[in-house]
C-alpha cells in the first residue's frame, strides 16, 4: 500500500523531463479534439478545466468554447458588468488568454486586462471581484483565471468565477461544461470572435491594475506593522508562479524584511526540483517541490512559498522544516480566533471532509461552530462572502479568511494572506508555526495521517462513489468501534463522492479518483504509527468488500 516514490524526487530536475514549449504551444493551435472522446471534452472539476494541449484535452478549441459558453451564461444571467482576467506563468496560459480576450471582445464583453501583461494570481482577480462589486446589485463583474494551478508544466487550465468572486459551483459549471462541449460538438461554428489585435484594440478592452490594488489592501487582512516591529526576516520562493512580482511590492509597501529567493520566471519550470512521482509540479505542500527552499530555511526566521496561481501556500519553519498543510490549518484557525476581535462570535469554522480531527479539536476549544464540506473550495465561498465563516481551508493547502474587521477578503483560496500570516503569528506570538504546532499537539493530541492509492476499475470507482452507510457492515475499525459512517458532509449535507468512517481516534475516508483508475483513502490517527496502519489496511478491506460486492 505504500506509495511508489521516484528516485528523482527532491532532486534537480533533468533536462529530458523538460517539456518542449514550442511543441506545446503549436498543439495549442494545431490540435483537434474529438468530442467523441470523453478525454477530449470540456470537463470541469473542483476547480475548471485542465488538460494538456499534447493529449488534445487543452486546445485552443477548448478554450473558444469554454469562453463562449460563459459568455453565454452572463447572457442568461444579466451579468453584464466587467470580467476580471488573470493568467499564471504555465507555457499554455498566454495563448489560452489571447483566445478568450478575442471571444470575449467578440461579444461584446468588457474586459479587464492586468496592467502591462502582468502574471495575476488567482486571489488577486477574487479580490479585484469583491471590490469592485461591493455595493452594487446590479452590473456586477466576474472573472476567469486561466491556470491550472500546481499542474505539470505542459498542462493548461481555464476557471470560471462568478460574481461572489469565489470558485463557480456545480450548477454552473455542469451549465458551462454542456455549452461548451455542444459548440465542439458543431465545430465551434457558434463562437463568436475578433482578431486578437483587433480584440486588443475594442472600446469593451481596458487595463487594470491588479497589483497594486491586491498590495495596497492587504494591510486590512494581516498585521503588517506589527510584522515590521517585530522585524520578522522571511523567506518567499514564488515558484515562479503569477505572484513573482507582487512579494517585492508588498516588502517595499510595508516596509518588510523580506528576501525573494528568484524571481525567475521559466515555462519549462527547469528550476525546480522534481516532486514524488518523477513530475515537476509546483506543489508547496510538497517535501520535494519545495527542496530548494527547505535547503536555505536557515537563513530565515519564517519562510513561504505559493504554487503557480498562488492560490495554495508551504510554510516553512527552521526547526520543523515544512509544515503539514493540516498542521499550519490547526495552527492559523487556533491564532486568528484569538486575534481577531472584530469578528462576529458566531464566525465558524470551514474545514473539508479530509481535513485533520486536529480542526474539530481546535474549534471545540474556542467555542466555535464547524462546518466540514466535501473537497473544493466553492464550498466555502458563501460563507467567507456574508462573515459567517472566519475560515475556510482545505487539506491540499488552500485556505482564505476575513479582514481584521470581519468582512469579505477574498472567496476563492488566497496562498498569500496564509504565507504573512505566519509571519504575523511569528511577530506577534514570538513563536513560529511549527512551534505553537508542537504546543497545540501537546494540548489536544497528536494526529498522525497517511494517504494512500489502490487500484480501481471504471466500475468500481463508480460503486465508491455511490457508496451508502448501510453498504458498510463492519463495526470496528483498528480495534474501536465505528461512531459515524457518512456519505454526506456533516456541515452542508452535500455528497462527499464516497465514504467516511470514524472513531473515537481515528478515522478514514475513501474517494474515487477523477483522473486515473484509482481510488483514494485518506486516514488519521490520534494514536500511534500502528494504529494508523491498521487504521489504513482495514480501510482498503472494508472499501474493496463493498465496491465489489455484487
Amino acid at each position: 500500500m505504500a506509495t511508489q516514490i521516484s528516485p528523482l524526487a527532491g532532486k534537480p530536475a533533468p533536462p529530458d523531463l523538460l517539456v518542449d514549449v514550442p511543441r506545446l504551444v503549436s498543439a495549442y493551435y494545431t490540435g483537434l479534439p474529438d468530442p467523441g472522446v470523453p478525454a477530449q471534452r470540456v470537463v470541469f472539476g473542483t476547480s475548471g478545466h485542465r488538460g494538456s494541449s499534447l493529449a488534445l484535452s487543452f486546445n485552443e478549441r477548448h478554450v473558444l468554447a469554454i469562453t463562449q459558453a460563459i459568455c453565454d451564461y452572463r447572457q442568461s444571467h444579466d451579468i453584464d458588468g466587467p470580467l476580471f482576467l488573470g493568467i499564471d506563468t504555465h507555457a499554455l496560459s498566454e495563448p489560452a488568454r489571447a483566445s478568450a480576450i478575442e471571444v470575449l471582445a467578440g461579444n461584446g464583453v468588457e474586459i479587464m486586462l492586468a496592467i502591462g501583461d502582468e502574471y495575476t494570481p488567482t486571489p488577486a482577480v477574487s479580490h479585484a471581484i469583491l471590490t469592485y462589486n461591493r455595493g452594487r446589485t446590479s452590473g456586477l463583474a466576474d472573472g476567469i483565471v486561466v491556470t491550472p494551478s500546481h499542474n505539470p508544466p505542459d498542462n493548461g487550465g481555464f476557471k470560471y468565477n462568478p460574481p461572489n468572486g469565489g470558485p463557480a459551483d456545480e450548477h454552473i459549471t455542469d451549465a458551462i461544461e454542456n455549452a461548451a462541449n455542444a459548440l465542439l460538438e458543431t465545430d465551434i461554428a457558434a463562437v463568436k470572435r475578433f482578431p486578437y489585435h483587433r480584440a486588443l484594440k475594442a472600446a469593451t478592452t481596458h487595463d487594470h491594475d491588479y497589483l497594486t490594488h491586491y498590495v495596497a489592501d492587504l494591510g486590512h487582512v494581516i498585521d503588517m506593522d506589527a510584522i515590521r516591529a517585530a522585524k520578522v526576516h522571511m523567506g518567499v520562493d514564488p515558484l515562479g508562479g503569477a505572484g513573482v512580482h507582487y512579494w517585492a511590492r508588498i516588502a517595499e509597501h510595508y516596509r518588510l524584511d523580506l528576501t525573494v529567493v528568484s524571481a525567475v520566471v521559466d515555462p519549462t519550470f527547469a528550476f525546480m526540483t522534481v516532486d514524488w512521482d518523477g513530475r515537476i509540479r509546483m506543489d508547496p505542500s510538497s517535501p520535494y517541490a519545495m527542496q530548494r527552499l527547505l535547503d536555505i530555511k536557515d537563513r530565515y526566521d519564517i519562510a513561504f512559498a505559493c504554487d503557480t496561481d498562488h492560490d495554495r501556500h508551504g510554510i516553512v519553519t527552521t526547526h520543523a522544516g515544512l509544515l503539514a498543510p493540516n498542521h499550519y490549518l490547526a495552527v492559523a484557525i487556533d491564532y486568528l480566533f484569538g486575534h481577531r476581535p472584530q469578528w462576529s462570535a458566531e464566525a465558524a469554522v470551514g474545514k473539508t471532509v479530509v481535513s485533520t480531527g486536529l480542526i474539530d479539536r481546535v474549534s471545540a476549544r474556542l467555542g466555535r461552530p464547524l462546518i466540514e464540506v466535501p473537497v473544493g473550495f466553492k464550498w466555502f465561498s458563501a460563507g467567507l462572502f456574508d462573515g459567517s465563516l472566519g475560515f475556510g481551508g482545505e487539506e491540499s493547502a488552500g485556505a482564505s479568511f476575513l479582514r481584521r474587521d470581519g468582512s469579505v477578503w477574498t472567496t476563492d483560496k488566497d496562498g498569500i494572506v496564509p504565507a504573512l500570516l505566519a509571519a504575523e503569528i511569528t511577530a506577534r506570538s514570538g513563536h513560529d508555526p511549527g512551534a505553537l504546532y508542537s504546543t497545540l499537539t501537546d494540548e489536544l493530541g497528536c494526529p498522525l495521517a497517511d494517504r494512500v492509492e489502490a487500484k480501481a476499475t471504471a466500475a468500481q470507482k463508480q460503486a465508491l462513489a455511490a457508496l451508502a452507510p448501510e453498504d458498510i457492515d463492519a463495526r470496528e475499525l483498528a480495534g474501536e468501534p465505528i461512531t459515524s459512517i457518512v456519505d454526506t458532509a456533516p456541515g452542508n449535507g452535500a455528497p462527499i463522492g464516497g465514504i467516511k468512517v470514524m472513531t473515537a481516534n481515528g478515522w478514514f475516508a475513501a474517494r474515487p479518483s477523477g483522473t486515473e483508475d484509482i481510488y483514494k483513502i485518506y486516514a488519521e490517527s490520534f494514536d500511534d504509527e500502528g494504529h494508523l496502519q491498521r487504521i489504513l489496511e482495514e480501510a482498503q478491506a472494508i472499501v474493496d468488500k463493498a465496491i465489489s460486492a455484487p
